[in-house]
């Protein structure tokens, strides 16, 4: 039987594990559904079509699941939100539902830490062990990579993709996609390098950093050809390299796609 405290309000029709746990002043509307050992600490705000995946914990003021920030689809019917399992959500974070423009649902993995008041906008997709910190915001339609990590009051630009392992520094504001593994710092965010300490991190061998590293300062600050002509050489040069490969692809959808790839500074 799930713990559901006497001032919590939860809607006729909500589908609550018998391990969960709803805590004071909670909202719980009819069509959300709460997993196993999920706890809503208190003032916690789940509207909509909202899953949350089991293991999850809710910190206070958190508001989960309500609509867009977009003009006219603030009330949209059948939006959703839904969250992966052993996710810690902080004090005031708020996560959107999806709208139209992207089949209805925002999507946050498995594993992820969003520290308080940090924001994920509608029809955005954040993959898993994904860290927002402190105040870091996503607009709408924003993809994160498996691993990335947003730092305090960092703010992602709509439509942009953050690769894999990623690392945006504090402060930074992105505006274009960021490759898998890179670093962007500056308030302007700008391409550093590659998160080695990353990398390191997550077990990656010193002879596949050195390789990608190789990569990236050949396409991003090769002096042969351009651009273009550099990342069509190293489409063949690295072509048994399935991690260079991954931003090489990566790159070539941000080239074809609505915004444009961040490159690194000279």
């Amino acid at each position: 039987m799930a713990k559901i405290h006497a001032s919590a309000v939860v809607e006729d029709g909500a589908q609550i594990a018998d391990t969960a746990q709803i805590g004071p002043f909670c909202f719980v509307s009819a069509k959300a559904k709460i997993g196993q050992n999920v706890k809503l600490l208190a003032n916690v705000t789940v509207y909509g079509d909202t899953t949350i995946g089991e293991n999850t914990v809710v910190f206070p003021g958190a508001c989960l699941g309500t609509g867009a920030q977009d003009h006219g689809n603030e009330f949209v019917e059948n939006a959703k939100l839904i969250i992966g399992k052993n996710n810690v959500i902080r004090e005031n974070v708020t996560m959107h539902a999806g709208t139209p423009k992207e089949h209805l649902t925002t999507v946050v993995g498995d594993n992820g830490m969003f520290m308080a008041g940090s924001h994920i906008a509608h029809d955005c997709v954040v993959g898993d062990n994904v860290i927002m910190t402190n105040n870091a915001v996503i607009g709408g339609h924003v993809h994160v990579g498996d691993g990335a990590i947003l730092g305090g009051n960092s703010a992602v630009h709509q439509f942009c993709r953050i690769g894999r392992k990623a690392m945006i520094g504090g402060l930074s504001g992105v505006a274009r996609d960021v490759i898998p593994f890179g670093i962007v710092t500056g308030d302007r965010g700008k391409l550093r390098g590659l998160n080695v300490i990353g990398l390191k991190r997550s077990g990656f061998d010193e002879h596949t950093i050195k390789a990608i590293t190789r990569a990236y300062m050949f396409i991003f600050k090769g002096k042969e050809g351009n651009f273009e002509q550099r990342l069509e050489i190293a489409r063949e040069k690295f072509k048994d390299n399935a991690m260079i490969m991954e931003q090489i692809k990566f790159i070539d959808e941000a080239l074809q796609g609505r915004r444009n790839i961040m490159t690194a500074e000279i």
